[in-house]
């Protein structure tokens, strides 16, 4: 698993509880694959916002069929 900042730190994100989630490493991947620190920041700083986007509901619903320890390597 890795840390995700939901307001990145390079945009002022602080390391607290709140801002901070325990993700998959395949789906930490996807989101910053998908999406820019910029973008993050201003557009998907809850689990809310970045579930409705239709990219990551569908990455979601796909990584959700796999084994806990799957890795896309």
């Amino acid at each position: 698993t890795d840390w995700h900042h939901l307001l990145p730190r390079s945009q002022g994100g602080p390391t607290t509880p709140d801002n901070l989630a325990l993700l998959h490493r395949v789906c930490h991947r996807k989101l910053h694959a998908s999406f820019g620190e910029k973008e993050l920041a201003r557009e998907y700083r809850s689990w809310a916002a970045l579930r409705a986007h239709p990219e990551i509901a569908a990455f979601v619903r796909w990584v959700a069929g796999r084994p806990e320890d799957f890795d896309d390597r």
